[in-house]
C-alpha cells in the first residue's frame, strides 16, 4: 500500500459536532418557523447553498430569511446565532490528535461551508492551549471561498494542485460516503467516518 503522507479533513461531522434539531429550534425562537424545511435540504438549491457556494453574503442571507419566514423580525446577530446553533464544538480529544498527527502528516481542511459557521469556528473552536487554526492545518480550503463544492471534483483538483499533494499519497476523511467516492475516483485514499471514528484509524 502506497504511503500516506498527506491528510485532508472535513470540517462538519468529522472535527465539529452538528446538531439540525438544536438548529431548527435556534430558529423557531426567533419566529423563523419556515426555515426548518430549508435546514434539512441545506445541500439543495436554497439560501443555505447559495451562502456555502459563496453567491450570497451574509446580509444578503438574513434578508432572505426575513423574506421566507414572515413571522421573523430577528436581526442579522440574532439570525447569525440560530444558524451558528448547528454547530456544537470540537471536543478536546480531536484537537490533540490532530496535534499529534502533524509532526506525520502535511494537513488540510476543506469544508463545504459558509462565513457564519466559519467565523464560528475561528472565534473559539481550534482554540486549545494557546493554538489556533493555522497551527493544526497548512491551509483551509472554504467552499464560500472557492465558489465550488464537495463533491465536484473541481474542489479535489483546485486543493491538490494548490497544496502540490499527490493523490496516491493522500488521505481525504469526510463524513460523507458522496465525497469519499469523489476523492477515490482521483485517487485518493478515503475514509467515510463521523466524530471520534477516525481517532484510532488514522
Amino acid at each position: 500500500m502506497q504511503e500516506i503522507k498527506n491528510i485532508i479533513f472535513d470540517f462538519g461531522g468529522v472535527l465539529v459536532n452538528l446538531d439540525k434539531h438544536r438548529c431548527i429550534e435556534a430558529f423557531d425562537k426567533i419566529g423563523a418557523h419556515e426555515i426548518v424545511r430549508y435546514v434539512d435540504e441545506c445541500r439543495q438549491e436554497n439560501l443555505f447553498h447559495d451562502l456555502e457556494v459563496g453567491n450570497t453574503g451574509v446580509e444578503e442571507f438574513c434578508n432572505e430569511v426575513r423574506r421566507i419566514c414572515t413571522g421573523c423580525n430577528a436581526d442579522d446577530a440574532d439570525i447569525c446565532e440560530a444558524w451558528n446553533a448547528l454547530l456544537t464544538g470540537i471536543p478536546r480529544q480531536r484537537l490533540e490528535k490532530l496535534t499529534s498527527l502533524k509532526g506525520r502528516y502535511r494537513m488540510v481542511l476543506l469544508s463545504n461551508t459558509n462565513p457564519i459557521h466559519w467565523q464560528k469556528a475561528l472565534d473559539g473552536m481550534f482554540r486549545n492551549d494557546g493554538m489556533d487554526v493555522d497551527d493544526y492545518f497548512e491551509k483551509t480550503y472554504l467552499s464560500y471561498r472557492m465558489h465550488m463544492l464537495k463533491p465536484d471534483p473541481q474542489i479535489f483538483g483546485k486543493v491538490l494542485m494548490d497544496s502540490g499533494m499527490a493523490a496516491y499519497e493522500t488521505l481525504f476523511i469526510d463524513d460523507s460516503p458522496v465525497n469519499c467516492a469523489a476523492a477515490s475516483q482521483l485517487g485518493m485514499m478515503s475514509l467515510n467516518l463521523t466524530g471520534d471514528e477516525w481517532l484510532d484509524r488514522v
